[in-house]
């Protein structure tokens, strides 16, 4: 009697769509849609929530790249390099660096009036530090970053920190070095007056609350260094950082330190990531439970259809075939419903900047406050790398949901199925 598996789909697919409209047969299919209905929605969800935290990823390492460099060059002893033009020249070599340029970095204390806040102190070539960073390139374009001027002990402030200091452009903050002058009476911090010349505004809070940029020249005879403390790298691919960096070691003369983007933030990565995959396992277990309610619609549906069963076993019918038709039966329902939530999460992924202002229209919220989180607007960044595994687990959990059930069709006794019909 067998045909392949074309009698099979054929019965399996009778079967999904409930035959006959019998009380119990109706409940069955209700039974059997709910189960589509849960998949469906359990990979909506999956796709939709990873989609929205590759965004915010995606979102918020971009404001962190419009700040920092891709690659930054240190001397080992936290000094002044041994070389900074050569080492420039160098970096500039390889064909993923774009952009290069100097710079000092350390830690200080601007103080105004009783007001005291710890600031990253970048000192920066105003002419070259455009190459490497965005906010560099809009302050240049805007004339902000030449009021940088050497011996002029210039500042700019981020916009959190001016805010926190309660300074505008023009007013004096005070610079305290933590490397200090020694005296009789013992360490001395030193002082100086800088002037703020200008704000900028990153993006991103942890930044623009606690970097100042001062001029290379300002900042090596504040902090007492021969030279620039290093340099900062910008790449054609961020992506290829640590690989850059890896090469950039063993080319470069001197023995420097190198340090890419991706370090400077591991924790912060880390975070992200594991937080990802604790959604996608929690998420997954109602994909889980959904695929798992086609073990009982399929154990209704073998007691619903024992006398269609012993009569395809009577005309000749295999166990296995048998099995084959309660399989497809499940399977169906298990790629419908994967389907049918792959095409609702991609649409809500891929429209949700639409979505999400429409709700807050309608309910009159704010789902990201601007006084309370980064962004205001929810990002979403749906990728064929979490998609494809999300549709493969929902296929998969399916099938070995129709298994039990299958083989329970499978050792139905013709005679006793039939004893009473």
């Amino acid at each position: 009697m067998s045909q392949g598996w074309f009698y099979e789909l054929l019965l399996g697919w009778r079967y999904t769509r409930a035959g006959r409209a019998t009380r119990r047969n109706g409940f069955i299919s209700f039974i059997s849609g709910a189960s589509m209905l849960g998949i469906a929605l359990g990979v909506a969800a999956l796709i939709v929530v990873l989609s929205v935290m590759n965004g915010f990823r995606k979102e918020v390492a971009g404001r962190m790249l419009s700040v920092i460099a891709h690659v930054e060059v240190f001397a080992p002893d936290a000094g002044a390099l041994p070389d900074a033009q050569r080492t420039l020249q160098e970096a500039r070599q390889h064909p993923q660096v774009t952009g290069a340029a100097p710079f000092v970095s350390a830690q200080g204390l601007l103080a105004r009036d009783a007001v005291m806040k710890g600031a990253l102190l970048r000192g920066i070539d105003p002419a070259q530090e455009p190459q490497v960073t965005d906010v560099a390139a809009r302050l240049g374009e805007g004339g902000v970053l030449q009021r940088l001027a050497p011996g002029e002990f210039g500042i700019l402030l981020g916009v959190d920190l001016a805010r926190m200091l309660g300074v505008m452009e023009g007013d004096a903050v005070t610079l305290v070095a933590p490397s200090g002058q020694i005296t009789p009476a013992g360490v001395v911090p030193r002082f100086k007056q800088m002037k703020v010349v200008g704000t900028f505004n990153s993006g991103h809070y942890e930044y623009d609350s606690t970097l100042a940029m001062i001029h290379l020249q300002d900042a090596e005879r504040i902090f007492r260094l021969e030279g620039p403390g290093g340099i900062r790298l910008k790449l054609r691919d961020a992506n290829r950082a640590p690989e850059v960096a890896r090469e950039l070691a063993g080319t470069l003369s001197d023995p420097l330190l190198l340090l890419d983007w991706t370090q400077q933030n591991r924790t912060w990565f880390a975070a992200v990531q594991l937080e990802k995959r604790v959604m996608f396992i929690i998420l997954a277990l109602i994909v889980a439970v959904a695929a798992f309610n086609l073990v009982s619609t399929l154990v209704m549906s073998v007691q619903d259809k024992r006398s269609d069963i012993a009569i395809l076993r009577t005309l000749g019918a295999a166990p296995s075939s048998i099995m084959k038709i309660f399989v497809v039966q499940g399977a169906l329902v298990g790629v419908m419903g994967t389907l049918g939530g792959l095409l609702l999460g991609l649409l809500i992924a891929f429209n949700i900047d639409v979505i999400v202002p429409a709700l807050e229209r309608l309910f009159r919220a704010s789902f990201l406050p601007k006084d309370i989180y980064l962004i205001t607007r929810l990002p979403s960044d749906p990728q064929r790398a979490d998609i494809v595994p999300i549709v493969v687990i929902s296929l998969l959990l399916a099938f070995v949901a129709t298994l039990y059930p299958s083989w329970r069709a499978s050792r139905v006794n013709p005679a006793e199925a039939l004893r009473y019909e």
